[in-house]
């Protein structure tokens, strides 16, 4: 199974570009190793690679995705993402352990944090919602990116209308959180939930604009009509 590794290595330093490796990292506030492939290509790669690893045991294969997570490179994570979340139907209660270790592992930026929570964590959790009880201890977490993640692993299922008043909960603890990125997330889940349950979502920022920073208001209410826009703004 090495030599699947060596040929994503191999794949990804064969079409490295220096300009897209200098654009990305004007993204990022923080140092992120990257080798430089533009995000389509490293997508096939995934997908590719997905399927010659078909038939390879779930325990093998988040074996082989932590190798590629450990080198930090970002290109390499996102492939390690995705394929894991390609077993999200072999999914069990225990794999939870192993991805809040990776969270605190190997999530260190705001790309990481969003493809691995908003897919695999959150179809996890929307498969165990017994689960988000981890999600409200993440919210407490000294770690910016384990704050964020309690936010956004719940960003699809609450698309899907599930897990609003959980939603609005993670959402409530993580409004007095003076991390910028941390306020992002959380706006973000708000303006997911929204699409769902505008008016359940409307009511809370009513409720909580006093002490919601202004970040995560003007998330939660951007895709609503302009007039309940303005009213929350007054």
């Amino acid at each position: 199974m090495n030599t699947v590794i060596e040929s994503v290595r191999k794949e990804l330093r064969r079409n490295a570009v220096d300009a897209v490796r200098d654009g990305v990292r004007r993204f990022f506030k923080e140092r992120v190793k990257l080798h430089g492939v533009k995000t389509p290509v490293v997508r096939a790669l995934a997908a590719r690679t997905a399927r010659q690893l078909r038939g390879v045991e779930k325990e093998r294969l988040f074996a082989l995705c932590e190798k590629l997570l450990r080198s930090n490179y970002m290109e390499e994570a996102l492939i390690a993402f995705e394929w894991a979340d390609g077993r999200r139907k072999e999914f069990v209660r225990g794999d939870f352990k192993r991805f809040e270790r990776w969270v605190k592992t190997y999530v260190d930026n705001w790309a990481k944090c969003d493809t691995f929570c908003n897919h695999t964590v959150g179809s996890f959790v929307e498969r165990y919602p017994e689960f988000i009880g981890k999600l409200r201890e993440w919210t407490r977490s000294p770690n910016r990116w384990v704050r964020r993640a309690a936010a956004v692993t719940l960003i699809l299922p609450a698309r899907h209308g599930k897990f609003l008043s959980e939603s609005l909960e993670i959402a409530g603890r993580l409004l007095p959180d003076e991390d910028d990125l941390v306020r992002k997330g959380t706006g973000w889940l708000l303006k997911a939930a929204a699409e769902k349950h505008a008016r359940e979502v409307f009511n809370y920022v009513l409720r909580n604009k006093k002490k919601m920073p202004r970040t995560v208001l003007r998330y939660a209410i951007e895709k609503m009509p302009a007039a309940l826009r303005r009213r929350a703004m007054a």
